[in-house]
């Protein structure tokens, strides 16, 4: 059996909405809604973990902060997609603990799909 990334970005995309709105937050759209740049780092994020088995939460927010800079986002206050700003642009170490759950969820539900019965990402 197999599933498609894109699906499993989906999958890790509603799950962080779900939990974003647990917590406040109801900025995120819905799958189908979503712009593409965040439905592609929601699909960079999935692929970075298929290629990187053993990276921790705080590699995988690493990595996120890399490529959004390298696309010019930078630090702000507010998520303004156009302004390129975002709240959880810092060091990992320095996010608020309900932002660093977002990392740990995202991570075991890539590693749920990797893991169950035969299920490849590729």
């Amino acid at each position: 059996m197999s599933t498609h990334i894109n699906k499993v970005a989906e999958v890790c995309h509603e799950a962080n909405r779900a939990y974003c709105a647990t917590i406040g937050d109801m900025s995120q759209p819905a799958w189908v809604d979503a712009p593409d740049w965040q439905r592609e780092s929601a699909i960079k994020g999935v692929r970075f973990h298929n290629e990187n088995p053993n990276a921790s939460p705080s590699a995988s927010h690493e990595e996120w902060a890399k490529l959004k800079w390298e696309d010019g986002w930078k630090y702000g206050p507010v998520k303004d997609a156009e302004k390129k700003t975002h709240p959880c642009l810092l060091p990992y170490g320095q996010l608020p603990v309900e932002q660093r759950q977002k990392d740990y969820l995202f991570r075991a539900i890539v590693h749920a799909f990797a893991e169950c019965g035969g299920i490849s990402l590729q």
